[in-house]
């Protein structure tokens, strides 16, 4: 199919050198300690603040969880000056006042991915019979379904995620909410009909009817502007937002990983894609206040925050999976949400299955690799939805940002399926059903890697793998430390485990392979061929589930 560039490449100003720690010079996040001598409920009750009331104009205090308590201890708080002060300054006075947690910059975080705009001729195209939908222009989404024909790039038969199979098995539930933190959306595009989370308890009347502290917030917030429309006004949320959720089937645009789950859009992001740290923690409070499933963040930034690593960690107490994107600038250098240790951090792929290196906007761009990577997804030559247009459909974008969404919703199509499955839970399924070693060889090796992580996300492994554990109590804490593994031929069980029924071994796609009976403390791997593995161990009062990769 020819494509014809009839746009130049957007850049949008997200400082392509952004390693540096970008931070407002007008702006500071503070906590206040817990254990104060006082209840507090306003900063400038306390004495050893007074420099900072009569030295600076202080424009705003605001709390970053507005649904908390009413007091200030322990809270989250953001401080914005009138004008650029010496934060470097101010902070190091704060920090010796010994009243605070933390005093930190307002870092300022960036959306991840880049847009180009197309004019493209519409072909026909054969995709094999399953849960297929019927939108206009499926047959470009190359990361759900790849038969080998893409034109932009070099394309790899079935290097996708293998979602129509998936929806043979789920297309999604409308009691899952997914929170998409970012630019905000198109809000009356309709592959967005009906699709939003409403606010029952409040009311378009001026008034804060539910008070949680803020008006009117019947559709989501903006929290850029500070208002309860968020409508994008610059692409990147209303592209990232659709690639989870576009109502499918509808005969027109996209189809979105999943079709049922609602949708709570929240605006941290402003026109040139960038948004303080601070809003994007109050957007996580938000949402953990809503009582999201999930969230998706295709945001990222080089600064650490503890305020925003609290957040964070929140929501994994709540059970509230977040998965963020790893960002383009094909380095190790930690970008936070997602190199914090509770979030699932994912990197993007080409339609020939290698990590993208680089993006189609920038030679020397890149996913990014490291420590805290868990998979990976398509994120390059993304098709998707316009905040300008509803009949638009020609642009692609290209970044983690879009392979974030992607992975969103195959973890709200797997809430669909068991709603009480934990974070840990979620990040262990999708690791041990992702592809392995699909990629470029000498980065895609065995196992996890600091490249593509435990590998390419597959949507029908991991809800596969979600219906053979419907008759049991899966628990990530269940496994036995079975060893060497990976392993050769043998697997040898540790002496305190009492005495195996019976062993059970599928494959990832959940297909039966074999039984193994009369086994003691040496499981006999040989006859397999090499690839990953579950070994479904029956004891006498309970069953196992163990990952395992046969060399």
């Amino acid at each position: 199919m020819k494509k014809k560039l009839i746009a130049v490449m957007l850049f949008i100003s997200i400082g392509m050198n952004a390693q540096e720690l970008l931070f407002s010079g007008s702006r500071i996040i503070l906590g206040l300690k817990k254990d104060t001598q006082k209840t507090v409920t306003n900063l400038n009750e306390l004495e050893e603040l007074n420099f900072l009331f009569d030295e600076y104009a202080i424009k705003e205090i605001k709390k970053l969880n507005i649904s908390s308590s009413e007091t200030l201890n322990g809270n989250p708080l953001v401080v914005v000056f009138e004008s650029e002060v010496n934060i470097d300054s101010i902070i190091k006075k704060l920090e010796e006042t010994n009243l605070f947690d933390y005093v930190e910059p307002d870092y300022i975080a960036h959306g991840s991915g880049i847009k180009q705009n197309v004019n493209v001729n519409l072909l026909e195209r054969f995709i094999p019979l399953s849960t297929t939908p019927n939108d206009q222009f499926f047959f470009r989404q190359w990361g759900l379904h790849n038969n080998g024909t893409f034109s932009l790039s070099p394309s790899v038969l079935d290097a996708d995620v293998d979602m129509i199979e998936a929806w043979d098995i789920t297309t999604g539930s409308p009691n899952i909410v997914m929170a998409v933190i970012d630019s905000g959306i198109k809000m009356d595009h309709p592959e967005f009909s009906g699709r939003f989370w409403f606010n029952t308890q409040e009311q378009a009347n001026g008034l804060d009817d539910d008070n949680n502290g803020y008006v009117d917030d019947i559709v989501g917030w903006d929290f850029v502007n500070n208002d309860n429309d968020p409508t994008d006004d610059h692409g990147h949320g209303t592209n990232v937002t659709g690639i989870a959720v576009a109502n499918a089937n509808n005969s027109i645009g996209y189809a979105g990983v999943d079709w049922n789950c609602k949708l709570l859009p929240l605006k941290v992001l402003n026109q040139n894609n960038s948004g303080f740290t601070s809003n994007i923690i109050s957007s996580i409070y938000y949402a953990i206040n809503r009582d999201v499933d999930v969230i998706s963040i295709s945001i990222g930034g080089s600064g650490y925050s503890v305020a925003y690593e609290n957040a964070i960690n929140l929501a994994y107490n709540q059970n509230i999976p977040v998965i963020a994107c790893m960002m383009n600038f094909n380095n190790n250098i930690s970008y936070y949400p997602a190199a914090f240790a509770n979030t699932i951090a994912v990197g993007s792929t080409n339609p020939n299955d290698h990590r993208t290196v680089p993006f189609f906007w920038s030679p020397t761009s890149g996913s990014n690799y490291g420590s805290h990577i868990d998979v990976i997804a398509p994120g390059n030559f993304i098709y998707g939805l316009s905040h300008t247009s509803n009949t638009n459909y020609g642009s692609y974008w290209g970044g983690t940002s879009q392979a974030t969404p992607l992975v969103a919703g195959v973890v709200s199509l797997m809430l669909s399926i068991n709603p009480n499955l934990t974070v840990t839970e979620i990040r262990t399924i999708l690791r041990d059903t992702a592809q392995d070693q699909v990629g470029n060889p000498t980065e895609d090796i065995l196992g996890w890697d600091q490249y593509y992580g435990a590998g390419r996300v597959n949507a029908f492994n991991a809800l596969t793998y979600l219906e053979t554990l419907s008759t049991t109590n899966f628990s990530s804490d269940m496994k036995i430390n079975l060893y060497p593994n990976p392993t050769n031929d043998f697997l040898y069980v540790p002496s305190n485990f009492d005495e195996i029924d019976s062993i059970q071994i599928y494959d990832v796609a959940g297909r039966f392979v074999k039984s193994l009976q009369n086994t003691k403390t040496k499981i006999d791997l040989s006859q397999l061929e090499s690839g990953v593995y579950f070994l479904h161990i029956d004891f006498s009062d309970k069953k196992i589930i163990n990952k395992i990769i046969k060399k």
